[in-house]
């Protein structure tokens, strides 16, 4: 495992700066392809769920009825499992819903006139912060799941990418038509993405000294309720907002095909 360190936090740090994606979309796309955003968005659902209950949470429930036995390993397991949904909600509650960092923005907001309004200001700064808090344990995910399998990694670090890249959009839109200024506007929305790795290593850093097959096996079940919640309460729901609510299902049904498929070929 510890061979898969640099290259978890290579992941970790790719799918974070994809916030950057977005801002840079906003800044040079002229229309927003909102059919491919909800497809998208659906597909790293798909993803994420399918690689969440038929991956993670069974090798964590593996790890964990190993050290303890069937039954308190199966208890460990589920009670870590909506651990992690549990943080991943007190985090989501923490954030006001009036600077909701998911609100769904679009490449033709840009166009707006430019006003010097603090409100607009606040909002963006907001949704930097609030990304960066979410990002945080999403970093810990992406980390977890390159530490147990290179194979499930690569297709989590693209889902969690696409996941922010309209996160880039709903930062770098308020910052720009509140300033004018595209550079700042930029760099707020990239920095909020590094978030990411810094919780990768924070988290690898708290935990190392720990590692052993418990905090292994709930560590990894928490990650599989982190990324479920994502899936259900921000991936879907956006997608939706961006799309017809079949495109996303459509993604999401592609995206646990594509994973599926991919974890065979590795069988």
């Amino acid at each position: 495992m510890e061979d898969n360190v640099l290259f978890a936090f290579g992941l970790t740090l790719f799918a974070g700066l994809s916030t950057g994606i977005g801002s840079a979309l906003a800044f040079f796309t002229k229309r927003t392809n909102k059919i491919f955003l909800s497809v998208s968005l659906g597909f790293s659902a798909g993803v994420m769920i399918y690689v969440s209950f038929v991956e993670i949470f069974s090798e964590a429930k593996r790890i964990l009825t190993e050290a303890h036995g069937e039954k308190l390993g199966y208890w460990f397991t589920a009670l870590a499992f909506f651990g992690g949904i549990l943080i991943i909600a007190i985090i989501d509650r923490l954030v006001p819903s009036f600077e909701n960092p998911h609100e769904v923005r679009t490449v033709e907001d840009i166009n707006k006139p430019v006003t010097e309004d603090k409100k607009l200001m606040r909002m963006g700064l907001f949704s930097a912060l609030a990304i960066a808090i979410h990002n945080f344990p999403e970093g810990i995910a992406t980390f977890s799941a390159g530490l147990i399998d290179p194979t499930i990694a690569i297709p989590i670090a693209v889902a969690i990418a696409i996941h922010n890249i309209p996160e880039g959009i709903a930062v770098s839109v308020p910052i720009y038509y509140a300033t004018g200024d595209r550079k700042k506007a930029f760099l707020l929305s990239f920095l909020s993405g590094l978030a990411e790795p810094v919780g990768a290593l924070v988290g690898y850093v708290i935990l190392r000294p720990f590692l052993n097959e418990t905090v292994l096996g709930i560590l990894f079940a928490s990650v599989a309720g982190i990324m479920v919640f994502i899936s259900l309460d921000e991936l879907l729901p956006t997608a939706k907002e961006y799309g017809k609510h079949h495109s996303a299902i459509y993604g999401l049904i592609a995206g646990m095909t594509v994973m599926a498929v991919s974890l065979l070929l590795f069988v």
